[in-house]
């Protein structure tokens, strides 16, 4: 979410995806004496938000377009991870749990370093999602003339029959390619904590976010959906501890695009910014066929667009779920409501590979047996 302050946003609050765990936080603040001296231009706030929109679409979309593909790789580790309805419905609980850990953090230890441990955190994050979101096109633009080595990264504990693998990473010339420059852009991050460096990493985490979460129903995702709304409306109205660690928080969890970049160029400082779990939590909200994909899509770009307007009508922080979870989710039933499909929409369930290479494996002993 952001606030709009005299033709400025203020520091938005976002979800950081940490694995399995999620917090997704989206408030901002109210009024701060030193942006309230910068009046954004027309043209400048046009190009910051159209900016920001386009930038929140292309993690959805390739997202959703290598989620296919990964959910139809036989390679395990190249598995999308399924939510399910009870992770879902536990889901806002863990990010309330997380997003209060880190309010009392700020509390009691000090901003900088605190910062510092998560500066780190995200750097090594970074670097490997921005690596994971480059390889594909590193496969395709790489040279074929120039030779491609296999490594591996092997870590094992112990000696003899008790030895077992810790760590056992394979990757070849292109992998490392792509890791030594999200080094570069992470060491760019870390020093300058430039804005271009953080919607690299920012991307990046969306589209993994996207591509890697699963839900295997719509029901799931609407106890998803449901559960968040709640808990955004709750964090941003009902008390101040959104606003405390957004204004406290420093790591690559939002995007941002600077409203004064036509008058001071890469240079700018003043920044409208939307928070990843804006992205990535309805992003994940998609049915396998075309239709659905585009009405999802197009329901997204509505919510966002109404978010926006929105703060600049009340000028007022806005929590962008409370407008883009009814839209995608009342969309798509729209749709399914007037094909006559509401009750096929919510009975679909999707099937991993590795499902239904379980599935064939079980009949073909059952064709054995017989």
């Amino acid at each position: 979410m952001a606030d709009v302050n005299q033709g400025s946003v203020l520091p938005s609050e976002t979800p950081a995806l940490d694995g399995l765990n999620a917090t997704d936080s989206n408030g901002t603040d109210a009024v701060n004496a030193t942006v309230a001296k910068f009046v954004a231009t027309p043209e400048g706030t046009a190009l910051a938000y159209g900016s920001l929109v386009f930038m929140a679409l292309l993690p959805i979309f390739f997202g959703a377009l290598r989620s296919v593909s990964c959910g139809k790789s036989k390679n395990s580790s190249d598995m999308p991870e399924t939510i399910t309805g009870r992770d879902a419905a536990r889901f806002p609980i863990i990010a309330s749990c997380t997003l209060f850990g880190l309010y009392l953090f700020f509390k009691i230890f000090s901003q900088e370093y605190i910062n510092l441990l998560l500066s780190m955190y995200f750097f090594v994050l970074g670097i490997l999602a921005l690596s994971h979101t480059m390889s594909p096109f590193m496969n395709r633009i790489f040279p074929a003339n120039i030779p491609i080595k296999q490594y591996q990264l092997l870590f094992t504990q112990g000696s003899g029959e008790t030895k077992e693998e810790m760590v056992n990473y394979e990757f070849d010339t292109k992998d490392m390619i792509c890791l030594v420059i999200s080094t570069v852009v992470g060491v760019w991050y870390i020093l300058k904590k430039h804005w271009i460096a953080n919607n690299l990493f920012g991307l990046a985490f969306a589209l993994n976010g996207v591509e890697l979460l699963h839900l295997n129903n719509i029901s799931t995702g609407c106890i998803l959906l449901g559960g968040l709304f709640v808990y955004d409306v709750f964090w941003v109205f009902g008390t101040n501890v959104m606003v405390t660690v957004a204004k406290s928080f420093e790591a690559p969890i939002k995007l941002v695009f600077p409203q004064d970049l036509l008058e001071k160029g890469l240079g700018a400082s003043q920044f409208a910014m939307l928070g990843l779990g804006d992205i990535v939590i309805p992003g994940n909200l998609k049915k396998n066929t075309r239709t659905y994909f585009h009405t999802s899509f197009l329901a997204y770009i509505f919510g966002l667009g109404l978010t926006i307007w929105v703060m600049h009508t009340f000028k007022h922080a806005q929590p962008a779920l409370l407008y883009l979870v009814p839209a995608c989710i009342g969309f798509p039933l729209v749709v399914a409501l007037l094909k006559g499909e509401l009750t096929e929409m919510f009975r679909y369930e999707e099937v991993s590979a590795e499902d239904v290479a379980a599935k064939e494996g079980t009949t073909q002993v059952e064709k054995k047996d017989k």
